[in-house]
């Protein structure tokens, strides 16, 4: 289980490694679309400017938001947009110097704190969702490298899939395989599942669904499972973060076909 402590590390070195690509954008990436819908570059970037900025005590933005527009539906796509609004006319040069100065001081806040003996809550944490201090920093890992892939993929530069975030993202992710696999999809009470990461976080990942109809991660994946799927790090996780329709991306399927597509279909945990 990863600690509170080995969290903030990472968060810390996807925060340095987004920052260092936010400062390489000109004013043409920043106008690109992303995966994320409705949102440019400049709004993936302003989105983690205004959730670190709040969370280093600067308070959260009122602005209005159209309700209307598609891709925004829920309480929480509202929170997740004033952000981004707030900072709509930020230059680039403006986000960054803000993301790090915002960096900076949860830093000091964080080293402040006893990682190891934690306050059992944060005072503030995105949207005052009811979470401890590793499921914060976690998440916090978790939403910066995804973006930091949505900005990459954007404008054309990969990178970043072998880094501390990677790893929590992948890992958090794949700890939803069972849920996934029974409940989702509905495998019926002794399928067996894997799930083959090819890298560069490379794993594998089993799944057996018991008599009760639950599904329960095994440490070695059965030789002839019922589905086997196969793909790359970027893969897994672009389906965990919903940033594409499943068919689009390259997934190697082995056995039950259908129970395959019902896995992937259902796959999304974040967006």
């Amino acid at each position: 289980m990863t600690t509170l402590r080995e969290y903030v590390a990472g968060w810390a070195a996807t925060a340095a490694d987004l920052s260092e690509l936010a400062a390489e954008l000109s004013p043409t990436d920043l106008a690109l679309p992303t995966d994320c819908p409705g949102w440019t570059v400049h709004d993936v970037l302003a989105h983690c400017v205004a959730v670190e900025s709040e969370l280093a005590g600067d308070g959260r933005p009122r602005v209005e938001v159209d309700t209307s527009r598609p891709h925004i539906a829920g309480a929480a796509n509202v929170y997740t947009e004033r952000g981004v609004l707030a900072l709509r006319t930020q230059s680039g040069d403006g986000l960054v110097a803000a993301f790090r100065d915002a960096v900076r001081r949860r830093t000091g806040l964080l080293e402040a704190m006893d990682l190891d003996r934690p306050p059992e809550r944060p005072d503030l944490t995105p949207g005052d969702i009811d979470w401890d201090w590793p499921t914060l920093m976690r998440n916090r890992v978790i939403d910066l490298w995804v973006h930091d892939q949505d900005i990459r993929r954007a404008v054309g530069s990969p990178g970043h899939l072998d880094s501390p975030g990677a790893r929590v993202a992948q890992e958090t992710f794949a700890s939803a395989l069972p849920f996934i696999v029974a409940k989702r999809a509905g495998a019926s009470p002794g399928a067996t599942v894997v799930v083959d990461i090819t890298g560069p976080v490379s794993a594998v990942y089993g799944v057996r669904v018991g008599p009760d109809g639950r599904g329960e991660p095994t440490e070695a994946a059965a030789e002839d499972p019922t589905a086997r799927l196969t793909m790359s790090t970027e893969v897994f996780t672009m389906l965990g973060a919903g940033r594409r329709d499943p068919a689009t991306l390259p997934i190697s399927v082995a056995g039950d076909a259908g129970l395959a597509a019902d896995i992937v279909a259902n796959m999304t945990l974040t967006m």
